[in-house]
Formats: structure tokens, sequence, C-alpha cells
């Protein structure tokens, strides 16, 4: 797959779901983690969260286990206004707003940084006019965090991925996988 993607937060509101969002980015290949107007310790509890409840809530399923800001960069912003992502990286923002494009239906670009607001409210003005795009999920109410950011970078995964083709019908086997292609050298001048 070309490109890279990054995904991040603003405003956390369980600290916990974040830990969980950073364990998939991971696991889905994400080159970094950022978040905006939040703390975010790792390890699945917040700040001043004590070892022993961590690991308990480690155990019951939640929070970062995989331990993703030791393995992928993460970059923690105080705002929208001193974000920095590379450049040709395009911020695009997951909102159930009505003029989101609905995830099935866009282009994700080769380079996007992914961000998601918090749970218990949206993302804010200033990061969504910073926003080249804006998807939604198309759900009848917000899913948790972790939840909307797995959707989010599977879909990127299995769009911008290669991979068989499906079947025509239910359990039968997959497509050839289709040869792949070299464009033509390009030369620097």
């Amino acid at each position: 797959m070309k490109g890279y993607f990054g995904i991040g937060v603003e405003g956390l509101s369980k600290p916990l779901n974040a830990g969980n969002l950073f364990r998939s980015a991971q696991a889905f290949g994400a080159s970094f983690l950022f978040t905006v107007g939040a703390s975010y310790a790792g390890r699945g509890g917040g700040a001043g969260t004590p070892p022993l409840e961590m690991s308990r809530r480690a155990l019951r399923g939640g929070g970062d286990t995989s331990h993703a800001p030791g393995k992928v960069p993460l970059y923690a912003f105080p705002d929208a206004g001193s974000m920095v992502l590379p450049r040709g990286c395009a911020l695009v923002g997951v909102e159930l707003l009505d003029e989101a494009v609905d995830l099935p239906s866009f282009r994700h670009p080769a380079r996007a940084a992914y961000i998601l607001g918090p749970e218990r409210d949206s993302l804010s003005g200033p990061v969504l006019e910073r926003c080249a795009h804006v998807v939604r999920i198309p759900t009848s109410f917000c899913v948790n965090v972790a939840m909307a950011g797995a959707i989010v970078m599977y879909d990127r995964v299995l769009t911008l991925g290669r991979f068989a083709t499906r079947p025509l019908s239910p359990g039968g086997p997959p497509g050839p996988l289709a040869p792949h292609v070299h464009g033509k050298p390009k030369r620097r001048t």
C-alpha cells in the first residue's frame, strides 16, 4: 500500500478508549499518533492512574496493551493552531455531520491524518477548519472513539490495499489476486 497515515484525537473524554484506538492504529500500520488539546498517559489509564488499576483495566480488555506510543511516534499538540502535519498530508475529520461524506463513498488520500473528536462532544471549529475532508460513519448514533477509528482504518486498508476480489457467492473462494503492474520509470531533472 502506498502512502502513510496517522490518527489522533481531540479533547479526550475517555483516555482508556484512546489507548484502544492507538493499539488498533499500531495493528493497522499507522505511521504516527497524535492528540490535540488532550493529555494521554498511555498503557490504559489517565494521568495519575495507579499502575495496579491500569493493569486491571488492561486485563478487562481495555487500553493500550501493546504500548503503541513506544513503537509508533506520538505527538501532543496543545491546540488546533499548533498542529503540524507532514507536507502533503491531508487532515481528515471523522464526525457525524450531515455535510460529511459517507465513509463507504470516500476516496482516502494516500497521505492522511485522521482526527476524531471526544465522545461527549464534537470536533472543534478550529479543527474542522483545518480539515481537507470530513467523513462520517453511516450509523444512527455515534460509536466510541476506538471503534470509529478502527472502522476508518479498516476502510482505508480495504480500499487502498491490494487484495483478491471477493467471491460471488457467500463462503466461496476469493478471486485471484490481480498481477502487479509497474509504471514507467520517473526521471528527475
